[in-house]
């Protein structure tokens, strides 16, 4: 496996008020964090992604933690951070400089010790403190070598993630076991060339451009008991799964090889959480880690839902994750042959209402169960993994971005009106368009969508989300001016 396709888990945990939260802001720049909305759950653990460094990586933000804590809020804490620990590449202990070392410290640290995890010990609000003796009480807890930080003013952070990432250094950079997917030019046109000019770097169209044929890993994703199991051993044709883990990595990633119809496809479970001895086989058996890992590692999502239960936020935040990550996406709302014409009409206006966003993806109603829908739904699949790599030439995404502005220009900003000029391909997976032009940094987001849908028809682009940058040509008379 390579770095590409695998984002390591970095646990924070510790015991109350030591800076788990300040440290999780940090290191993910204060993005909106996923949260695992459980039922029965009062604490929650969060998830965020970030990158420092030359490595990104998933983090987890967990409670206050009191391994032994018996019953009431604190023991269910203690379940998700347990969850939180077995799931992750690696573990960063918080302590706090200020308070020194306590019993609950060294509960934890046992802990950890047992785990077999690689754990970094950090010492929180050291500032001013990081070559001090007081640091040296923290030996004790005996996990190495304590690392002074301040996660509130950012001191030593960057230098303790890269240290705790540093094992990424022995993936390979290129997963030669996987066919190679065809790169395109990201080559700008000449600024100030016509638009014939600027096309004649892509002479090909999309249905002369050959199509780079490949296994399609499709990652199965969905709350618990939507029925996941069911349909990988719908699609398997077995009654049971059959998987094997892939090496060169720490997490038990299952990934099953199949083929339908004469089509390769990896299928990536979702559905089992690993299990490292018998102190973590009462944890739930959903993750949102692996979830979020199988979105990072897949070309194709197929986003399950239980027709017999309401769209959750959890739905949601799964559905968002797979937006922002660019992924191509299939729905698939299980269980609907249960349902009498009542609840299906309400089911379908819950999901337009939740997951409207998703209004690029294709949705089919199945019951795995029976094996109902299935050959739909894998169609829609193989239809958005070619969406996603399609190849979009230049001539005719200039002439369609041509069209769109005849049709409906862009709205005046003051006196002037943004031009454009031309467009071509900057990326696949999703597919990215640049356009070029001048003045187009006033061109508003409902005239991005505007565009977006006129592509998105022009080019069959269903199943996929689509980026398009906007890129202004410099105006040389304007430094000139004093």
């Amino acid at each position: 496996m390579s770095k590409s396709s695998f984002k390591p888990v970095v646990a924070l945990v510790g015991r109350a008020n030591v800076g788990k939260s300040t440290l999780f802001n940090r290191i993910t720049r204060s993005r909106a964090a996923l949260v695992a909305d459980f039922s029965g759950l009062t604490r929650d653990r969060h998830y965020g992604e970030g990158r420092v460094g030359k490595h990104p990586f998933i983090a987890v933000d967990t409670g206050g933690f009191e391994p032994v804590a018996k019953d009431g809020i604190l023991r269910e804490m203690a379940r998700q951070t347990h969850q939180a620990i077995a799931e992750a590449d690696v573990v960063i202990f918080l302590v706090d400089a200020r308070a020194g070392v306590n019993a609950h410290d060294h509960e934890i640290a046992q802990l950890l010790r047992k785990s077999g995890q690689r754990v970094f010990l950090a010492v929180n609000k050291a500032e001013g403190m990081r070559h001090t003796a007081p640091l040296a009480e923290f030996h004790e807890l005996g996990l190495g070598e304590p690392r002074a930080i301040s996660a509130s003013h950012g001191d030593g952070v960057v230098e303790l993630i890269e240290e705790a990432l540093s094992f990424m250094d022995e993936y390979p950079d290129d997963d030669t076991q996987e066919v190679a997917v065809e790169q395109w030019d990201d080559t700008e046109p000449v600024e100030g060339g016509d638009v014939e000019a600027a096309a004649a770097q892509d002479d090909l169209t999309d249905e002369q451009a050959p199509q780079v044929q490949h296994r399609i890993k499709l990652a199965i994703v969905g709350r618990p008991n939507v029925g996941k199991s069911t349909l990988i051993n719908a699609l398997l044709g077995e009654e049971r799964v059959i998987a094997f883990d892939m090496p060169g990595t720490t997490r038990d990633a299952i990934e099953i090889e199949f083929e339908r119809g004469g089509k390769a496809y990896t299928l990536i479970d979702t559905a089992g959480l690993r299990r490292r001895g018998k102190v973590f086989e009462t944890i739930e058996k959903f993750s949102v880690i692996k979830t979020l890992q199988a979105i990072e590692a897949c070309n194709v999502v197929l986003l399950l839902v239980d027709a017999q239960s309401e769209i959750s936020d959890q739905d949601a935040h799964i559905a968002g994750f797979i937006l922002e990550t660019g992924r191509a996406l299939v729905v698939a709302i299980n269980k609907w042959d249960g349902l009498d014409a009542d609840k299906r009409e309400w089911i379908r206006r819950e999901f337009d209402r939740k997951l409207r966003f998703l209004s690029f993806a294709r949705v089919h109603t199945i019951s795995a169960l029976k094996g109902q829908g299935l050959k739909a739904v894998m169609k829609s699949v193989d239809d958005a993994h070619a969406a996603a790599y399609r190849k979009l030439s230049t001539p005719r995404l200039t002439r369609t971005l041509h069209a769109a502005v005849e049709q409906q220009p862009p709205p005046r900003k003051g006196i002037f009106r943004p031009k454009m000029r031309y467009a071509h391909q900057g990326g696949q997976n999703p597919p990215l368009i640049v356009v070029h032009g001048s003045g187009l940094d006033a061109v508003p987001e409902s005239y991005r969508r505007y565009l977006e849908s006129r592509f998105r028809t022009a080019f069959q682009l269903e199943g996929t989300p689509l980026r398009i940058e906007f890129k202004s040509s410099h105006n040389p008379y304007v430094q000139g001016k004093s």
